[in-house]
């Protein structure tokens, strides 16, 4: 499937073309996944274009790289309207925003630090992430065998390139027996989170999600659920979930930017709840996309316009 992305992609405070963003094969990252990044989204609202939370992923970005010792010349501010510029040169509006942060080459071997930093932002349309059709009707997911990192292995609060090789792992897992996705455990055994996704369930309009100790990405998307829950008067819980807790949830469903709020019908061929869409994934998903047509109060900074 060919997907529309922009023509022009900003490198180091200058914009290339599409064509021209290459690297070479002895790069750091391409032989050690010395790279971190983020997933933003840019959505069409009733003020025009926006982009939701971009100062927030932006110092996540921030973050993840000085976790890795890696120097981001830019502050914050400079790469959220590095962000906003580049989707202005492209001339688009609803759009899917990757900045990514990695090594490049310099030198041979592991140690990263004597090789060049680089930066890049680069856009193009992406609708939903498990399925056009995951936002009403659910998906079929499984619990994957493989675990996400133990602590003090690898930095879960960083995402990184090289975490995902663990989140490929699970994907392929799942595809290769029929699901749409895979959810993984934790080094002590409670459920973590998807390959690319937070995870939440209902028991009794009570909501559990697993917490930042279970080897999760802290999602943006995930705090906004949390924002929006808990100012609809639900109580939210965040403690370690065992995994036969799932099974027997009223509802479950993934969050994050690229899955949005998507709800989760089965897992491992046990129904959840009705086996689609419940009331509390439904009112959230209501909720969550009122934020882009003007009728739900948020914080000031969360949308920014382009």
């Amino acid at each position: 499937m060919k997907v529309k992305h922009g023509e022009y992609i900003w490198h180091n405070a200058e914009f290339i073309a599409w064509n021209n963003a290459q690297v070479h094969v002895m790069a750091h990252v391409i032989h050690y996944g010395s790279s971190v990044f983020e997933g933003i989204r840019a959505y069409m609202t009733d003020r025009g274009p926006a982009v939701f939370r971009l100062k927030d992923h932006m110092r996540r970005l921030k973050d993840s790289a000085k976790i890795y010792r890696m120097d981001i010349k830019w502050s914050v501010d400079e790469l959220c309207l590095a962000a906003l510029d580049t989707i202005r040169r492209n001339k688009m509006g609803a759009c899917y925003i990757r900045p990514v942060v990695f090594r490049g080459f310099g030198t041979f071997g592991v140690d990263p630090l004597p090789n060049p930093v680089e930066t890049y932002i680069v856009l193009w349309e992406w609708g939903k992430y498990l399925g056009p059709e995951a936002l009403e009707n659910g998906v079929d997911v499984c619990f994957s065998s493989w675990n996400r990192m133990a602590p003090n292995t690898f930095p879960a609060m960083a995402k990184t390139g090289a975490n995902y090789m663990n989140s490929q792992l699970i994907k392929m897992e799942a595809i290769a027996n029929g699901y749409t996705e895979g959810i993984a455990l934790d080094s002590n055994g409670f459920i973590s989170e998807g390959s690319g996704e937070n995870i939440f369930l209902v028991r009794d309009s009570r909501i559990l999600t697993p917490p930042v100790s279970a080897s999760i990405l802290p999602g943006l998307t995930r705090d906004t659920v949390i924002y929006i829950l808990r100012d609809l008067g639900y109580e939210v819980i965040e403690t370690p979930v065992p995994r036969e807790a799932a099974y027997i949830a009223d509802e479950v469903f993934f969050s994050g930017t690229a899955a949005e709020v998507t709800p989760i019908r089965s897992i491992d061929k046990i129904q959840i709840g009705s086996g689609k869409r419940g009331p509390i994934t439904k009112k959230i998903q209501r909720e969550f996309f009122s934020i882009f047509e003007g009728k739900r109060k948020i914080p000031e900074d969360w949308l920014s316009l382009i």
